[in-house]
């Protein structure tokens, strides 16, 4: 079972890439970049993804937090709320509404480094992050529906 702060999870990991000798990038790794997720049901599998980096020769670990802010879930609660007028009592609108419970604290990390060209990444995140993301893509996806009520 996940936290739902990874804030412990962030500053262990911060000693731990220290110890190895390792230095720490913060930088997000994107999706348009060649990656290898890395897969591991072990919750301190993100050790062995360190361990990997070094053993590659990697000098470096790219990291990468997202922490929710409240504007975050005002901008989401505001979307949520346009695209389901007059339906005020929308169930997405109680989740985003519950996400307030979550501001200011860590729900995702990044972890990365480069080999060979490719970059290789562990992530982990929190359930009510999962949930924000849901709903960040349930908005985007809303906006991209048009509604054609020309009459032909």
């Amino acid at each position: 079972m996940q936290p739902d702060n990874l804030i412990s999870l962030k500053d262990d990991m911060v000693a731990f890439i220290a110890g190895h000798g390792m230095r720490r990038l913060n930088a997000y790794v994107t999706e348009d970049v060649p990656t290898v997720i890395f897969e591991e049901e072990n919750p301190d599998g993100w050790k062995d993804f360190v361990e990997h980096a070094k053993a590659a020769g990697s000098p470096f670990v790219t990291m990468s937090e997202v922490i929710l802010e409240k504007a975050d879930v005002a901008i989401l609660l505001d979307q949520l709320r346009d695209q389901t007028f007059p339906d005020d009592n929308s169930e997405e609108i109680d989740d985003a509404e519950y996400l307030v419970n979550h501001v200011g604290k860590v729900g995702y990390l990044q972890l990365g480094f480069a080999h060979q060209g490719v970059m290789f990444i562990f992530e982990v995140a929190t359930d009510w992050y999962d949930s924000f993301q849901n709903l960040m893509e349930t908005v985007t996806d809303l906006g991209g529906i048009v509604v054609d009520d020309s009459d032909e």
